[in-house]
């Protein structure tokens, strides 16, 4: 069993660290896009961007208020009508475009997403990035096939068809743990679709999101399409989603805060998407594939420092295979290098911030009253690391399934691994949160393997597998997860509306059901 203490770390401290990427002279105009341009805040109130490796301060700012909001709805209003009378072929070739744009910044949005949220340069060059060009070209193409049902006589004197059409101007709401991939997801099914769009990103992380607009207006994009206003979400959010001119609200987030988002959503009958908080579970069968099954839970539970909600958090191991398996963890867990998030060797980087790692080491703390801490536990006092916002990767083992830390969102790298008996056993426990975003099942067996894609309660389930996505299939939760879904032809669900459109076929005035309301029947 490995010891997490001597986990490799490159170097990284405030001597050595870099920051590449040049915040301050990048928005020296501000940190809202509104109309095609850059624009200062009108809030009165200034916020700190982090680098979370350093603690170091690389940009202030002053955040978006009220007004502001208010100017990038006007400005998404105002757009509306030529983005949505565009024809589906100008919109694709718009998209096209953007995607090559963001192909050929494709380095500078990589310095960027790892500056203000500290992950490792080889994530953010390797994943964040082309997937959300990925994402791009598959909506350059999706663009032209929002179809509706073809025209038919479901009535025998009548010819009906089916339209989708945008909903007007979006309001979307993104995390701060994939700034660029979730500002992908909100703005690219919304554009294509023929709405325009205000979106707001965390305050800790508006970089991706303001180059992201920026490389819209540079393909071609109409100003005013692409609009992000970069401000605290009681302030510039709830105004967001309040707004008498906005038609929709998507917000990704925590389940506590996508309640109150649906209660100011609901209020002014918005259309609604909210993907929230996941737990998901990682089911181990006895005759999965061991070695496969311990390199997938540590990739799958330490991507992104653990900060994403698909991430494996807990492991429910059949109990043959218990023992190897959180051996095996830990070990691997142990060769996990720690280090400065622009060094290629890094494999984790820091949590968002201290008021995180804090968070997720109070959650471990707890645990030790009631569980073991298998390895990990601790955030790092040596190496160049301490100044950061750093974390160990963690494994607690002989947790009870009702206990905090098997129950609750720790958005960190910690990994609870609990023991099942019978099959049926393991299913139960998997479902046995208030969540259902992600989870994923690990068997050589046909049978087994069925059951788990049947009766586990969540948006995807993984079968030898976990974290993989793909911009052709939806990604979107059960029960306490929310509801809709990013990515995928099935997004525009979310953003389009239906309209039923039916001819009469006869010519005749006097119908014969017209007899029902008024006169009698020849």
């Amino acid at each position: 069993m490995g010891d997490i203490g001597n986990t490799s770390s490159t170097t990284s401290n405030s001597e050595t660290h870099s920051t590449p990427f040049p915040a301050r002279n990048r928005f020296a105009d501000g940190a809202q896009y509104i109309g095609g341009r850059l624009v200062p805040g009108a809030s009165g109130r200034r916020h700190a961007v982090v680098d979370p490796a350093t603690a170091k301060e690389v940009y202030d700012y002053e955040l978006a208020g009220a007004a502001d909001v208010d100017a990038a709805v006007a400005s998404a209003a105002e757009a509306f009508p030529g983005w949505s009378g565009a024809t589906p072929g100008e919109r694709s070739d718009a998209l096209h475009r953007f995607a090559d744009v963001l192909a050929a910044r494709a380095e500078e949005f990589a310095q960027a997403e790892s500056l203000q949220c500290g992950k490792p340069i080889k994530l953010s060059r390797e994943f964040d990035v082309p997937g959300s060009i990925d994402n791009t070209a598959f909506f350059a193409g999706a663009a032209r096939h929002l179809q509706g049902q073809s025209a038919g006589e479901y009535s025998a004197d009548h010819t009906s068809y089916v339209r989708r059409e945008p909903i007007g101007v979006v309001g979307s709401i993104a995390p701060w743990n994939y700034p660029l991939q979730m500002a992908a997801w909100k703005v690219l099914p919304a554009i294509a679709a023929g709405n325009t769009i205000v979106l707001k990103p965390a305050e800790l992380t508006p970089f991706t999101s303001l180059l992201f607009a920026e490389a819209a207006t540079e393909a071609g994009i109409p100003d005013g399409v692409v609009n992000v206003v970069s401000g605290a979400g009681r302030e510039a959010g709830e105004h967001l989603v309040g707004h008498p001119d906005v038609a929709m609200t998507s917000f990704t987030g925590s389940t506590a805060v996508g309640k109150r988002v649906a209660e100011i959503a609901t209020s002014t009958v918005k259309r609604l998407h909210l993907e929230l908080g996941g737990k998901a579970p990682f089911v181990v069968f006895d005759d999965a594939d061991l070695e496969a099954a311990v390199h997938g839970a540590v990739a799958g539970a330490l991507i992104n420092t653990g900060q994403d909600c698909t991430a494996a958090t807990r492991a429910y191991v059949q109990r043959p295979l218990y023992d190897a398996f959180v051996s095996g963890v830990a070990d691997l867990m142990a060769t996990v290098r720690l280090g400065d998030p622009f060094e290629e060797s890094t494999d984790l980087g820091p949590l968002i911030s201290h008021a995180q790692r804090d968070r997720v080491a109070a959650f471990v703390d707890r645990a030790r009253g009631y569980a073991r801490i298998v390895t990990g536990g601790e955030a790092p006092k040596s190496d160049g690391l301490a100044e950061g916002a750093y974390y160990r990767p963690t494994l607690v083992a002989d947790a009870a399934q009702d206990s905090e830390i098997v129950q609750s969102e720790i958005f960190g790298p910690v990994l609870v691994v609990l023991p099942f008996d019978s099959d049926e056993e393991g299913i139960r426990l998997a479902n046995d949160t208030p969540y259902g975003l992600a989870a994923s099942a690990w068997t050589r067996d046909v049978f087994r393997a069925g059951l788990a894609t049947r009766a586990i309660q969540a948006g995807c389930v993984w079968i030898n597998d976990h974290i993989p996505i793909l911009s052709e299939l939806p990604h979107g939760g059960y029960k306490a997860s929310g509801f809709g879904k990013d990515m995928s032809a099935y997004s525009f669900e979310e953003y389009t509306q239906i309209k039923h459109v039916m001819y009469d076929n006869t010519a005749v005035a006097r119908k014969d059901w017209h007899r029902t309301v008024f006169g009698d029947r020849a």
